[in-house]
């Protein structure tokens, strides 16, 4: 006799795994880890891995004493690891990214049930929490300049702050694609993220839909609201970061494709109004979430109907 299985999405299975497709995350984000230990040394180094490994053990030692399935082959907790390491600056504390892994597994994405089951990013509140209880270490940029064979730090002000005080110019393009400037580990080097994300596009991991249209409406809403430069801004800020692996998330982002067209659309806008009227140094992040929010009723307004079916009354 047949058993009848219940389990969360998705329903439809290909011969993809969860673990090929973390493993093809993993290789997109390469070229962005390589930069970011040219740029800022060997600390990146030593917070990618520690932040990787608290997240595998995070999710084990749940796993373990709730008697359930052991799930870290998959490889997600891995990429957590990792995107929440890309998001904090080469000067944090260890043990305050490892209490931003903790969030991120335990509370987010574990206590919901585990992998597809969390209803936002993980990574992105574990930011968030690091965010606000430790601000200073949070916004402690580091500004790498590559000369001479080595790594200095420099006091100027990162891209977004220039912006704002109208300071930035098309000569700062250069720097905005090599990552010379003042950020976070992960989202300095434009080119290395550009790179990530078309190798996903063309492994089929992601569909383009989210990151282009997180990026032009940015880019569109920017210039409407007034930014002096709304093109330099989008290669600023962790845009290309959150646009390119964040909000492609497929636990927390739309199925279809006119509702990854939403999705994108409602970060941009509020991407664009929390830079230009709130000044916020977490736009990006807080536009991904609020987002994440509202995908279930993106899904349902968008879902199409069968064919040969007709309206429920």
């Amino acid at each position: 006799m047949n058993e009848l299985r219940v389990s969360v999405s998705p329903h439809l299975r290909g011969p993809r795994t969860t673990q090929n497709i973390m493993l093809d995350v993993l290789i997109a984000l390469c070229p962005a880890f390589i930069a970011s230990v040219i740029l800022f040394g060997w600390r990146s180094i030593l917070l990618t891995a520690v932040s990787a490994a608290a997240c595998v053990a995070c999710e084990y030692i749940w796993e373990r004493l709730m008697k359930k399935p052991v799930t870290v082959g998959d490889l997600s907790a891995v990429v957590t690891g990792v995107l929440l390491a890309f998001n904090v600056p080469a000067s944090m504390p260890v043990w305050e990214l490892i209490v931003g892994d903790i969030v991120a597994i335990v509370c987010v994405k574990m206590l919901f049930g585990g992998i597809g089951c969390n209803f936002v990013n993980p990574a992105l509140v574990g930011r968030v929490v690091m965010f606000f209880s430790f601000t200073g270490d949070m916004t402690n940029y580091q500004f790498p300049s590559v000369t001479a064979g080595r790594v200095d730090a420099l006091s100027s002000a990162t891209p977004l702050a220039a912006i704002r005080a109208g300071e930035l110019n098309w000569d700062y393009f250069g720097r905005l694609l090599l990552g010379t400037h003042g950020g976070v580990l992960g989202e300095t080097c434009a080119i290395a993220l550009i790179a990530g994300g078309v190798y996903l596009c063309v492994r089929k991991v992601i569909k383009p839909i989210i990151p282009l249209a997180y990026l032009g409406s940015t880019l569109v809403f920017g210039w409407i609201f007034g930014s002096s430069q709304p093109v330099l801004a989008v290669f600023s800020g962790g845009l290309l970061l959150g646009a390119i692996f964040m909000a492609t998330d497929y636990v927390t982002s739309p199925t279809t494709n006119l509702g990854k067209l939403v999705f994108g659309l409602g970060c941009g806008l509020l991407t664009a109004m929390m830079r230009t009227f709130a000044s916020s140094a977490g736009a990006v992040t807080f536009s991904i979430l609020l987002m994440n929010l509202v995908v279930p009723y993106i899904n349902d307004l968008t879902a199409p109907k069968p064919f040969g079916g007709v309206e429920a009354k």
